[in-house]
Formats: structure tokens, C-alpha cells, sequence
């Protein structure tokens, strides 16, 4: 969805991508999950050389999987790195056919430092045959993700497979590639969130029109406060997703008409995607009290959804 035409990529407004991630998430949490963080990682496809972009996106049933945390080492060898570290939770691991990542380098064993002194770090593309997949996903939730760590051993790339995800050293041309990275990262990550609790939200309403009040005898669905909570929960949801959509929308706009996203509207977009976390986060914990033990059975379609959910807000970026 988000590699560069030219490469073979579909190349698609990211709006038209973040509202389809919702869709698919709000079908099945995993699924959604994995379409995001492995087109994300095909996004960085827009930053590598043509040429070896055209080669990774032309391989058959290409998936791109990684992590963003730079736990690995890039040691400065002949005209390319050597590789060495472990990433953890990598979407897709098992289908990925090239892995992404973030490394320190160094030279003789040194961390090679910016202008400030601080460690140089560098993202690089790998093939899958030069990774191990390490089965670490136990996860209560998102399991159909297999979003296991991986470790690389020693393993020498060319310095082309190294990139900078910045919208200065894009390599391929059109507004997805000068779109700013966070936001981008925010709202894909929080329009999987707003599709699971939209899901969970239809399931929650069905499972409370089940149930009867202790005392009263009346349907649990009927009372004021449950009818309120329910009104509540949607309207919330609605009225997040569609404020952090229409800020996503104008810097869209923006960059498709060749100006810069100002830093304002950067901040504001990723403070309306974790709004629409926090309404997501609140419509599924304040309705799941009225569920019933139904919606604590593992073998449920709401429980499921429920711990999809719970797992998917553990994502570092989403931290309220």
C-alpha cells in the first residue's frame, strides 16, 4: 500500500490507507495489526535506493517486517556494515521476507557520534536469510500477529541497504515520502485501536441486551445509565475518529500540494491520535463491566476482540 509505484508499490494517499487499516482492523484485530506494521515498513521502501527497492518490493509474496528500537550494532566493514543484535515484536515475522531495523553503528568497535556526540543510529533492510526468528510471542492478545523477536548474527550488508527515514533523503518522489514520520506512525497505530473498539462496541451492545438486572428484572440494555454509557462510548469514538481524520485530511492537503506540515499542526495531529486512543480506551473499559461472563470466555468473539485490543495498546508510541 505505501511502497513506491515506481518499485511496484500501490503508493496510496494515506488517508485512503489509515481509513482502510481501520476497516481491516475492526474485522479482526490481528489482521489489521499486521497490514499496518508490515506497510508501514514497506513505506521505508520510498527511502532506499531505486534500485534495490525495485528488488525488494518485486520479490513474490514480499512482506516487510521490523523494529524500531535500535538494540543491534552495525560495525563499519569494507563498503557495507556487519550486523549483529536481537529486535523484539516484528508483526509478521514468520512471512516477512525482509526484516527492517534500527542499529548503532560503529567503526573498530566504536560508536561512530553525530555532531552532538551522541551514538549515530541507522535503519537498515535485510533479507530474511539473514535473520533468525526468536519464538518469544506469548501474548494474550493479537496472537494470530506473531510479532516474535528476531536476531542477527554477525551478518554483512552493502551500505546501500542502509537509509535515513526522513522526508530530506527520500529517494522516490510524491507526498507519502515527505509526510512526517510520527505522525504517520501515530495515526496508522491509533486507527487500528479505533477499528478494534468500534467492533468491540457492536459486540459489547449485543451482549448487554442479554442480560437482566439483578434486582429489577429489567433488561440490563434498557436502563438509563447502560442506554447513556452506550450513547456515550459511540459518540466519543465517532467524534475522536473524526477529529484526528480531518487533521490528518488538512496535512494530507499540505504535503500533496508541496508545503511543509507546520510543527503545530504535527503536534496537534498526533495529540488527536492519542485522543482517539484515550476514547477508544474508554469506550471498551467502561462497557466491558456490563458484558457478562460471556465476554470473559476466552473462546468468545468479544473476549478475543477485548485482548486484541488490551495487547494493541501496549504499543510504546501509545502511552497516554
Amino acid at each position: 500500500m505505501l511502497a513506491p509505484r515506481a518499485t511496484g508499490g500501490a503508493e496510496l494517499p494515506l488517508p485512503e490507507v489509515v481509513r482502510l487499516e481501520e476497516e481491516i482492523a475492526a474485522a479482526d484485530g490481528s489482521m489489521g495489526w499486521v497490514v499496518t506494521l508490515c506497510a508501514g515498513a514497506g513505506w521505508f521502501a520510498g527511502f532506499l535506493p531505486p534500485d534495490l527497492a525495485r528488488e525488494i518490493i518485486g520479490t513474490r509474496r514480499v512482506c516487510l517486517a521490523g523494529s524500531g528500537a535500535p538494540t543491534g550494532f552495525a560495525e563499519r566493514e569494507g563498503d557495507g556494515f556487519r550486523i549483529t543484535g536481537r529486535w523484539d515484536y516484528a508483526s509478521g515475522a514468520p512471512m516477512a521476507t525482509h526484516f527492517t531495523l534500527n542499529a548503532v553503528l560503529r567503526e573498530n568497535g566504536q560508536p561512530l557520534r553525530d555532531e552532538n556526540g551522541a551514538p549515530r543510529i541507522s535503519a537498515f533492510a535485510v533479507p530474511a536469510a539473514q535473520v533468525s526468528i526468536v519464538p518469544t510471542w506469548h501474548s494474550v492478545g493479537l496472537r494470530a500477529t506473531a510479532s516474535h523477536s528476531y536476531s542477527i548474527q554477525g551478518q554483512w550488508v552493502p551500505s546501500s541497504h542502509g537509509f535515513v527515514i526522513d522526508a530530506a533523503h527520500a529517494t522516490a518522489p510524491g507526498p507519502l515520502y515527505q509526510f512526517p514520520f510520527y505522525p504517520l506512525a501515530y495515526i496508522t497505530l491509533a486507527a487500528n485501536l479505533a477499528g478494534m473498539a468500534r467492533h468491540f462496541v457492536g459486540l459489547a451492545r449485543d451482549s448487554i441486551a442479554r442480560r437482566k438486572h439483578t434486582m429489577s428484572g429489567q433488561p440490563l440494555v434498557q436502563r438509563p445509565e447502560v442506554e447513556r454509557l452506550l450513547h456515550d462510548a459511540q459518540t466519543q469514538l465517532v467524534q475522536a475518529r473524526d477529529h484526528a481524520y480531518a487533521l490528518l485530511d488538512r496535512a494530507w492537503a499540505r504535503v500533496a500540494a508541496g508545503e511543509e506540515v507546520p510543527q503545530a499542526e504535527i503536534e496537534s495531529l498526533q495529540d488527536a491520535s492519542l485522543s482517539l486512543v484515550a476514547a477508544s480506551r474508554s469506550a471498551v473499559d467502561g462497557l466491558y463491566p456490563y458484558c457478562g461472563l460471556y465476554a470473559a470466555n476466552v473462546h468468545s468473539t468479544i473476549n478475543r476482540v477485548w485482548r486484541d485490543f488490551h495487547t494493541a495498546t501496549q504499543h510504546s508510541l501509545l502511552l497516554p
